[in-house]
């Protein structure tokens, strides 16, 4: 049948290995809106970049119990480049629209390549380990 990915059953697309809209999302910061129990999962609403699809480092718009929030993807699922981790979860850390982190502590190790972005130093600062 030729070279059709989608011939084979197997998707070569890159749009599904990362966080893109109605993906479900774990915060993990310390924050009250991200701990406090809630009927929905949080959802990613909107990716701020030009193709619609985030990687680690990148804003997100979140739909969190009836409340428009932004965030930040420290961690996804799906391997990123070479030696890159991968983690369980999609994990994001609540962010005001100043960049500030809303929470002070986060539970998870993020990694530590995002130290090399100068515009998330705050929410590096109350990080309590690295990957």
């Amino acid at each position: 049948m030729g070279t059709c990915p989608k011939a084979s059953g197997i998707s070569l697309s890159g749009i599904c290995s990362a966080i893109q809209k109605m993906t479900r999302v774990r915060v993990v910061d310390n924050s009250t809106l991200g701990n406090t129990p809630y009927h929905r999962p949080p959802k990613c609403i909107h990716v701020y970049n030009k193709n619609g699809v985030g990687k680690v480092g990148d804003k997100i718009l979140l739909a969190i119990k009836g409340e428009k929030k932004k965030a930040l993807i420290v961690g996804h699922r799906m391997p990123g480049p070479r030696m890159t981790p991968r983690f369980d979860s999609n994990n994001v850390v609540l962010i005001e629209d100043n960049g500030n982190p809303v929470g002070t502590r986060i539970k998870t190790p993020i990694p530590s390549f995002l130290r090399k972005r100068q515009e998330f130093s705050k929410v590096l600062a109350i990080a309590q380990n690295f990957v």
